[in-house]
């Protein structure tokens, strides 16, 4: 089956049958170590939209204004996922990563930041459950984690050099899981426990203060050298992720980077070297300083993947491009008012339960093994990475801790299956982010094939649609189509139970809000 698109590239269905095999660990030719290297190039609250690579089956004006050369690249020689999802905040997606778990189960419901602080903002009804706000730790002892052994740690283990360079938002401030290297990263550049740049200016230090007073606890830590040089952040963790990739290949063993960008959270500052251009197609400033993001992540992008070429190393390894929520679309640091068509046509965004939210731009670039140019139409979930990533790399007996809640997607990527048939994604959500907007806090739903249900914990509230056929979610079918509202209802209060879920609490009562399956 095939499908078309405006880019003049053919795009194959992921049911294709693809040519090769997986390298097992320990596989050598001439005493070199032949394991495919793996880069992960994580970027932060991009929408599904923010790119000129359209993931619908169709282009959108923001496909048409926003320019990502590299993307298109990196899509014209690998697989797009047209339906990859994550949780709608960045901590419990990038914990839903390093462990495999299921953000429901590790409990990691929100964005984490101080030791023994909960982010959540009040509610005048319910009070939020007593969540993993300390982030998630390989060893236990901090209270308020979720003990698991990450991946990174098993690919070190197994012969890996291991690099992370930029964001990494697992653990709060004091814990072990503030620091990368604490999950099996030997190299960390620049990553820490905040979740955001104080700002992208190095003339501002990268929010670094030299009068003795205190820097933000978002200042991007260990990147001294470039203080005051003019190259804005999202350059400098590139020219680092370089440095440690030259490193790595004098070791003559496989390497894992994991290239976590902060952009494009907020704050929105310019890149000036893309900012002008976006001036002249008549954006606003803000506007402009936002397509400014987008593309200096896409330049980061493009100067990866230009280094694994001039180095030979492209076709032994694996590309994935992934973002860890939806684009930003609620709140005055974005616009003077909320905009919840940023993400058009999906709904709202970063915070929400709706497809705006949690549903995010996916590329696999596996040379020999991935068809260029091809698209898979399945659906997938952020904790699927954990063991298909140990997968790619000839990993397969291992013993860890947690309970992995993700499944290989690697029968989609090879063309022998299809793992998301009769599949349910669960999400839960039961804090209060702080933003405004439609589909955001204290609310869980589930996903299995076309049908999605949003359940609202505080009014019991119920929305059901058909994805493939409202990929906008205007129309609630939830009166329609009882007997599912029913099944799906009682798969998610299910699979909620089993992972010992929380939910939040009414101030009234002082009852726990009711499960979705014990309201009708």
């Amino acid at each position: 089956m095939t499908f078309s698109r405006p880019n003049n590239f053919l795009l194959l269905s992921c049911g294709l049958i693809l040519h090769g095999s997986i390298a097992s660990a320990g596989n050598t030719a001439s005493g070199k170590d032949v394991r495919p290297n793996i880069v992960l190039f994580m970027v932060d609250d991009m929408g599904w939209q923010d790119t000129s690579v359209p993931f619908w089956t169709q282009r959108t004006r923001l496909n048409d204004i926003y320019e990502t050369p590299n993307m298109e690249r990196l899509a014209a020689q690998g697989m797009m996922f047209t339906q990859a999802y994550a949780c709608p905040i960045s901590s419990p997606t990038r914990c839903s990563l390093m462990t495999g778990s299921n953000a429901a189960r590790h409990r990691v419901t929100n964005w984490t930041l101080e030791k023994g602080v909960s982010t959540d903002d009040p509610d005048k009804d319910c009070l939020t459950p007593d969540w993993n706000y300390n982030g998630i730790s390989q060893v236990a002892g901090t209270d308020h984690t979720y003990v698991g052994k990450s991946f990174v740690d098993l690919f070190r283990e197994n012969g890996y050099h291991t690099i992370h360079c930029g964001k990494a938002h697992w653990g709060a401030i004091g814990t072990p899981g503030e620091n990368p290297t604490h999950f099996g990263f030997e190299v960390n550049i620049a990553g820490h426990a905040g979740g955001a740049p104080a700002t992208y200016l190095s003339e501002r230090n990268f929010g670094n203060v030299t009068d003795g007073k205190p820097s933000s606890k978002f200042a991007v830590p260990g990147l001294e050298k470039y203080w005051g040089s003019g190259v804005f952040l999202t350059d400098a963790l590139t020219q680092e992720a370089i440095s440690a990739l030259r490193k790595a290949k004098e070791y003559h063993q496989p390497f894992y980077l994991y290239m976590s960008q902060y952009a494009i959270h907020i704050p929105i500052d310019r890149d000036m070297r893309f900012f002008n251009k976006y001036i002249l197609k008549g954006l606003s400033e803000k506007e402009a300083a936002y397509a400014s993001l987008i593309e200096g992540m896409d330049c980061s992008l493009g100067k990866i993947m230009d280094w694994l070429d001039e180095n030979g190393e492209t076709e032994n390894t694996i590309f994935i491009f992934m973002s860890d929520n939806g684009g930003y679309a609620t709140g005055t640091q974005w616009r003077d008012e909320p905009l919840f068509t940023q993400n058009a046509p999906l709904k709202c965004g970063k915070g929400s339960l709706y497809e705006g939210g949690i549903r995010e731009p996916m590329i696999v670039r596996w040379p020999g093994k991935v068809v260029a140019g091809s698209r898979c139409d399945h659906y997938l979930m952020i904790e699927d990475f954990y063991p298909t990533l140990l997968e790619m790399a000839g990993i397969h007996n291992y013993k860890v801790p947690q309970t992995i809640d993700g499944r290989s997607f690697m029968p989609m990527l090879l063309g022998t299956g299809d793992t998301s048939k009769e599949r349910m994604l669960i999400w839960n959500y039961p804090n209060v982010w702080g933003n405004d907007g439609p589909g955001i806090s204290l609310n869980c739903a589930i996903r299995k094939d076309d049908w999605k249900l949003i359940y609202d914990y505080k009014t019991g509230q119920k929305e059901l649609y058909n994805i493939p056929k409202d990929i906008g979610e205007q129309i609630n079918l939830a009166p329609s189509h009882p007997e599912i509202v029913r099944n799906l209802s009682s798969e998610l209060g299910r699979s909620l139970r089993s992972m010992h879920a929380q939910r939040p609490t009414f101030k009234e009562t002082g009852l726990k809000c009711p499960w979705p399956d014990e309201v009708k």
